[in-house]
């Protein structure tokens, strides 16, 4: 089965059949005839309001119906969706608005600031909108080079960065899920991972085009381990998308295996590094079922290589391949002079192809720092660290730079170090990652040097207060777990926080 555009395939599957279930959120579920009369109704609503073309529009909430059938009625009045997790702080709200310079924001969820200058569809008048079926189809929707969604990432300064996906970068993707990965016809997707990180592309295009239902997890079961693990059983899931750290989790309960979920037939892993130790115990506790790590920066449309976890690799390879690259992909490993190094060579990671993005939204500098195009191609050098080995198997080993990955998220150290220096109570600060057994990176730790300290307040106390305030400021994912109060921070000879001290010093 191969798609040639997003939207009709969806609409396909509402129009042959249109009582099968799209969506299903604990228990309440949805019908393709309704995402189909949702979206359209937005979408008619939205080329009503005449807006810039092709400007972006903001989606506020979390993993509800509603989101999903704003997601196509943006695309299908000509706009990409920007995705705003309603767990973000205002800060990050405020500058998205300003960098994305949106058309209109649609607020599923009660905004938490006021947004001006723009329309802002509400909830209650999203409902009424969506309730309405005399339509007239006014709209043009997104297709090739433009824009599909927008997702935001950690950025060096403080500001994310946009990076921009078109509908061409999104089919390059979700067809080579339809063809390389074996999945069962109308599968039922884990849906887990927020809307505002590119990992929920993996099971929200390929389940939708495929006729499948996709099956939410939302964050208040996933906080909640007790109601988790009894939950789980109940979903009757095929295909798991997770980071390696959310299953790593679910492997502490002991039912968590093939008896308890006889219906899962795949796991899917992205967005951070899979270790031996979990592919083995999946594969001990589901030993029918296909085990895949995949490998991509959001800038390459969520992932770009793939291998199966076989007995045999696991065998063969303590710290477990990335895989090889899709077939309309082309991965490269370079010296940072821009030389193709040979297999077995480590330098840095360079994707070209179809899934490639055009770059990041209004900021043509770091665009131009990170991405070129190549022939009809786009290339994004990554910052990662690989290497090939002799069969040509890709091994990820790390960054080149200050960004880590921790419980599948993107943290720019640099970003981190950003707002910790401008807490009031710190004097001098920077966020370093302690990595486990695995090369995975476990926490984030901070080493700080404070204004004043009394003598009544605890290093608990401390703790505390600099958390609550970086929370207003950052996403809870990038806040440090842990803070190390230190009289004066190491330098370097050059006068500069000596980092690389510090780091050594956290994982000894």
């Amino acid at each position: 089965m191969k798609i040639t555009n997003v939207i009709q395939a969806i609409d396909q599957v509402a129009q042959t059949a249109p009582d099968r279930v799209a969506y299903d959120y604990l228990g309440e579920t949805h019908t393709y005839q309704e995402l189909k009369s949702y979206s359209d109704a937005l979408a008619n609503q939205i080329a009503q309001m005449k807006l810039e073309p092709q400007a972006p529009i903001m989606v506020y909430g979390e993993q509800t119906f509603e989101m999903i059938a704003s997601f196509l009625g943006c695309v299908k009045s000509g706009h990409a969706y920007i995705p705003i997790d309603e767990h973000s702080p205002n800060d990050r709200l405020t500058m998205i608005q300003e960098i994305a310079k949106p058309a209109a924001c649609i607020a599923i969820e009660q905004l938490p600031i006021e947004i001006n200058k723009i329309p802002v569809i509400r909830s209650e008048k999203l409902a009424q909108i969506f309730r309405r079926t005399e339509l007239k189809e006014t709209w043009t929707p997104v297709v090739g080079n433009q824009n599909f969604y927008i997702i935001f990432t950690s950025g060096t300064t403080g500001k994310p960065k946009g990076v921009q996906i078109s509908h061409q970068n999104l089919l390059s993707f979700v067809n080579w899920m339809l063809s390389d990965f074996n999945l069962q016809n109308k599968p039922a997707f884990l849906a887990q991972a927020p809307y505002s990180f590119d990992l929920s592309v993996m099971s929200l295009y390929p389940t939708l085009v495929s006729g499948g239902t996709l099956k939410v997890l939302p964050k208040k079961i996933t906080d909640d381990f007790k109601r988790l693990f009894s939950y789980l059983p109940k979903m009757k899931l095929n295909v798991w998308v997770s980071t390696p750290s959310f299953v790593d989790i679910c492997l502490l309960e002991p039912s968590f295996d093939a008896k308890h979920l006889p219906d899962l037939s795949h796991f899917l892993f992205c967005g951070e590094e899979l270790t031996h130790k979990t592919a083995a115990q999946l594969n001990q506790r589901f030993p029918e079922a296909r085990v895949f790590n995949t490998y991509g920066p959001t800038e390459t449309t969520v992932a770009v290589t793939a291998v199966q976890i076989t007995p045999k690799i696991l065998t063969n390879y303590d710290r477990l391949p990335i895989g090889q690259a899709k077939v309309d992909t082309k991965i490269e490993i370079m010296s940072s002079n821009g030389k193709v190094l040979p297999n077995g060579e480590e330098g840095e990671i360079v994707i070209s192809g179809p899934g490639v993005s055009k770059g990041y939204l209004n900021n043509p500098r770091k665009t131009v720092n990170a991405f070129h195009c190549e022939g009809n191609l786009n290339t994004y050098h990554s910052g990662d660290l690989g290497k090939k080995d002799k069969s040509g198997m890709i091994r990820y080993l790390g960054r080149l730079d200050f960004q880590i990955k921790l419980h599948g998220y993107r943290i720019e150290l640099e970003e981190v170090n950003h707002f910790l220096n401008a807490q009031k109570l710190i004097k001098q600060a920077v966020a370093v990652p302690k990595y486990d057994l695995n090369h995975k990176v476990s926490q984030l730790v901070a080493y700080v040097t404070l204004q004043k300290k009394s003598l009544e307040e605890t290093n608990m106390a401390l703790t505390m207060a600099i958390k609550k305030d970086l929370q207003k400021t950052m996403m809870p994912y990038m806040v440090p777990n842990r803070f190390v109060f230190k009289d004066k921070l190491p330098l370097t000879a050059n006068g500069k926080v000596d980092i690389k001290s510090i780091m050594s010093e956290v994982n000894s």
